[in-house]
C-alpha cells in the first residue's frame, strides 16, 4: 500500500516538445528535506517551484545594527542573503568645541546630540526588528567603532524584546556597509553554520590555495571536469547562476558522441553543431544546464558540491575572476601534462 513519506511528496510530471516535433515525458518526484506545510495541485504550461524555493530559505535570520559617529545601518543576514534595510547619517559635534562658547555648554550640547542619536537608533530598531509585537530575528548583533553600540545595548530606551535578542557586540573599524561586512565576519562564531559565513570561508580558502600556489585548485569548465573524472576534486564550487549548457551530440556518419559545454554566446555559433570534416549536422541527444548535471552526478566523482552566490565580496570576485566554476583538489594536478598526454593518445603510431 502506498504511503506518503514523513516530509511529504513533491511530484513534477508532464510532456514537453523536443526537436523533430517529438514529445518527451518528464517525471520528477522526491521527498523534501523539510516538511511541506501546504497541499497544492496545479496544471499549467510550466512547473511551479515556489514551494521548493521556500523550503530552501534558512529559518535563522540575524539582525545587525552598525553605529559610529557618522551614522547607523540596519541589516539582516539570512542564509547567504545579506540585506541592508535602512541607514542614515548623523552630524555629531567633535569632542573639542571652537572658541567663543563655554566648555560646559559645549559638553552639554554634545551629550544631548549623542543621546538623541541613540534614541533615534532605538526607535528605528523597534520599527525594523519588531513585528506583531515580537522580534522578527533569531539574534541581534550590535557593532560599531565607538561606544555607541554599548550605550545602545545598555540604554533604557532600547526595547527589552530586542535586548533579549542581543547575542554579540563587536568592535569594527568602519561604519556603513564595510562595517556590516566586518561585523558578519567577527560574529561568525555565534552565527554558526549560516550559509553566508560558510560561503565566505570556503572561497577564502580557495583564494588561499591560489596565493600559496599549492596547485590544489582548479577553475574553468574543461579543467574542472577533467579533475572530476580523475577523482581529484574534493570540493566542487559552482555559482548558483552558472550560465553554461551541457550538450551531448551524435555524429551518425562516425557513430561517435561529442560533449560540448557552451555559454549563451557560444550557443549562437551553429558551427558547434556541425561536423567540420564532413559538414554533417550533429543530432542533439541531450541538453541540460551544466549545474543541474553536476548536481545529479557529483557524488559519483567522490566530490562534495557547494553552490555559492555573488552576494559576498568573495563570491563576486570568484564569479568575475574564475567564471563561477572550479574546486579544491585532493592533490596537485598538472593540467599541462594532461594536455600532452591527450595529444600523444590522439597520435596513431601506425601512421609513421
Amino acid at each position: 500500500m502506498f504511503s506518503v513519506p514523513p516530509n511529504g511528496l513533491i511530484i513534477y510530471c508532464g510532456t514537453i516538445a523536443v526537436e523533430g516535433n517529438k514529445e518527451k515525458k518528464i517525471n520528477i518526484d522526491f521527498e523534501p528535506f523539510r516538511p511541506i506545510k501546504q497541499s497544492v495541485y496545479q496544471c499549467d504550461n510550466r512547473f511551479h517551484t515556489n514551494i521548493v524555493q521556500e523550503l530552501l530559505v534558512d529559518d535563522n535570520k540575524f539582525g545587525f545594527i552598525v553605529m559610529d559617529g557618522n551614522g547607523a545601518l540596519f541589516g539582516t543576514l539570512q542564509g547567504n542573503s545579506r540585506d541592508v534595510l535602512h541607514k542614515f547619517t548623523v552630524d555629531l559635534p567633535k569632542k573639542h568645541g571652537r572658541g567663543g562658547q563655554s566648555a560646559l555648554r559645549f559638553a552639554r550640547l554634545r551629550m544631548e546630540k549623542r543621546h538623541n542619536y541613540v534614541r533615534k537608533v532605538a526607535e528605528l530598531a523597534v520599527e525594523i526588528f519588531i513585528k506583531n509585537d515580537k522580534a522578527n530575528v533569531s539574534g541581534l548583533i550590535l557593532a560599531g567603532s565607538a561606544d555607541f553600540k554599548t550605550e545602545l545595548g545598555q540604554s533604557d530606551m532600547f526595547d527589552q524584546r530586542l535586548q533579549a535578542k542581543i547575542i554579540k557586540t563587536v568592535d569594527v573599524a568602519y561604519g556603513g556597509e564595510n562595517g556590516f561586512n566586518q561585523a558578519i565576519e567577527l560574529a561568525a562564531e555565534v552565527l554558526g553554520d549560516i550559509k553566508f559565513v560558510r560561503e565566505k570561508k570556503l572561497i577564502q580558502q580557495y583564494f588561499s590555495e591560489i596565493q600559496q600556489n599549492t596547485g590544489k585548485y582548479v577553475f574553468g569548465v574543461e579543467e574542472t571536469l577533467k579533475a572530476l573524472e580523475m577523482g581529484a576534486v574534493e570540493t566542487l564550487i559552482c555559482w548558483e547562476n552558472l550560465e553554461i549548457t551541457r550538450y551531448v551530440l551524435k555524429n551518425h556518419s562516425t557513430n561517435d558522441d561529442k560533449t560540448l559545454h557552451l555559454t549563451p554566446e557560444g550557443e549562437k555559433d551553429k558551427s558547434h553543431f556541425i561536423d567540420q570534416e564532413t559538414g554533417v549536422e550533429l543530432e542533439l541527444v541531450e541538453s541540460m544546464a551544466l549545474l543541474e548535471w553536476l548536481a545529479n552526478n557529483y557524488k559519483g566523482f567522490g566530490a562534495t558540491l557547494e553552490i555559492v552566490t555573488d552576494k559576498s565580496q568573495e563570491g563576486a570576485q570568484y564569479v568575475r575572476g574564475f567564471g563561477g566554476i572550479g574546486g579544491l583538489l585532493r592533490y596537485r594536478v598538472d593540467f599541462q601534462g594532461l594536455d600532452l598526454d591527450d595529444l600523444f593518445n590522439d597520435i596513431d603510431l601506425n601512421d609513421y
